[in-house]
């Protein structure tokens, strides 16, 4: 397994974490089923993101417990700014697991794990659906950040 490095900028507080890349997961996103995603980040998603994609109100700013309110997932969020192999681990292992999978175990997060819930395909249906709402410009530059870098 290579592990590949770059920053990625999480709004208020600002987060700087390496991520390791599990893999070339374009065609897995490609591939995947977006009408079934749309249906199941309804079923799974929306209570916290939105049914529109928004996320919650004032989502930059941590909560009293420290956890940031849930961001958008539509063009206006940070979701677009990681690759898919972050997102797809971030959303099967939830957010804490997932960044201390990177070294990071001081981040309190709101994100549940779904690994229980859904199964791999299912979450990549649910980013295809995602993904599928960002204009062009973004989903380039998002795929940009899903290829190896060597």
């Amino acid at each position: 397994m290579k592990v590949f490095g770059f920053a990625v900028l999480a709004i208020a507080p600002v987060i700087v974490f390496a991520s390791r890349e599990f893999g070339y997961a374009s065609h897995r996103i490609d591939d995947a089923d977006i009408q079934i995603g749309e249906t199941l980040y309804g079923e799974y998603c929306a209570a916290c993101h939105g049914k529109n994609l928004e996320g919650q109100p004032n989502w930059q700013i941590p909560l009293d417990d420290g956890t940031m309110p849930a961001p958008p997932h539509d063009a206006s969020g940070h979701t677009w700014h990681h690759g898919n192999d972050q997102l797809f681990r971030y959303t099967l292992l939830g957010g804490e697991m997932a960044l201390a999978e990177q070294g990071i175990s001081n981040f309190k997060s709101g994100m549940p794990g779904f690994a229980e819930e859904l199964s791999e395909q299912e979450i990549w249906n649910i980013l295809a659906f995602i993904r599928s709402t960002w204009p062009e410009r973004i989903q380039d530059i998002q795929a940009s950040r899903s290829r190896p870098h060597n």
